[in-house]
């Protein structure tokens, strides 16, 4: 059995077996990325749908996805890619895509106005070797390196990625321990100290889909910003907050979509404590 260290679940993998996430696995008692460059996503996207709004607005910006996630969400966008069932049978189509190839690809349509990667749509960080090589490649050829995640991970990975990392936005889910633990299964403590650390290093946005019934009241939006207002970035300004409407998907279709009135309400809420908030979905 060997440990792995990306997350709080410190997972026991056997050789040949796979981590809770589904896409880390174990060979020779070492701990490697199962889905490292097995792509399943590419796209160019504006940089706004990452959400970025405060990083080269108007720009595109390559995005590239995998398999597997550390959380399960039951509202899941995703869940083809990120849950690992579909991960492990994912694992056996996906043709791997090298870092070199997917910088290339990046530089080719630099014409069309790509800035740079993303490195989205499933948890990327499972994969963070992935990550770090292709992002060192891409920052020796300018080019920007976007990571966007749940910010479930030890700080010792993001130690190894911030050098060459221009911008992340990280889910901030709620504001309770219950919510994180009952509902999508993580630790709030961890991803609030991967976004302490991560505004020390490069331009960070956040993003709170409000569930109704689960994290929507205006108490828990107070509390929340008043903690991001707290965080500053290395040039000193504040952090933005997006806050978006949540819509019935996956195993969670037993209760409408957000109330658009609730968004608009949360985000003034927000706005109490926040230079930069933003509504997402409406």
């Amino acid at each position: 059995m060997s440990v792995c260290t990306v997350c709080f679940r410190h997972c026991d993998i056997p050789d040949g077996g796979t981590g809770f996430c589904g896409g880390r696995t174990a060979a020779d008692g070492r701990v490697t990325a199962l889905n490292y460059g097995r792509l399943t996503s590419l796209a160019l996207d504006p940089i706004e749908k990452k959400p970025l709004a405060r990083f080269h607005p108007g720009s595109l910006i390559l995005s590239a996805g995998s398999f597997g996630c550390n959380l399960r969400c039951p509202f899941c966008q995703n869940y083809e890619i990120s849950w690992s069932e579909q991960a492990r049978k994912l694992a056996k189509k996906t043709e791997v895509c090298h870092p070199e190839e997917l910088v290339r690809i990046a530089l080719e349509t630099r014409s069309r106005g790509n800035i740079g990667l993303a490195f989205t749509y499933n948890e990327p960080l499972i994969g963070y070797e992935f990550i770090r090589d292709t992002a060192r490649l891409a920052q020796a050829a300018g080019l920007k390196n976007v990571i966007v995640t749940n910010g479930t991970a030890e700080l010792s990975v993001l130690k190894e990625l911030k050098p060459c990392i221009d911008a992340m936005n990280i889910d901030l889910k709620g504001f309770t321990d219950r919510y994180y633990s009952r509902v999508l299964g993580g630790d709030r403590t961890q991803v609030l100290a991967f976004i302490e650390e991560a505004v020390t290093s490069c331009h960070v946005e956040l993003t709170t889909l409000i569930v109704p019934g689960e994290n929507d009241s205006e108490d828990e939006m107070r509390a929340l910003s008043r903690w991001v207002s707290r965080l500053r970035e290395p040039d000193g300004e504040s952090v933005p907050l997006h806050i978006s409407r949540f819509f019935p998907r996956f195993h969670m279709q037993d209760r409408p979509a957000t109330d658009i009135r609730t968004i608009y309400r949360l985000a003034e809420v927000a706005r109490e404590n926040l230079d930069y908030v933003y509504t997402g979905n409406c």
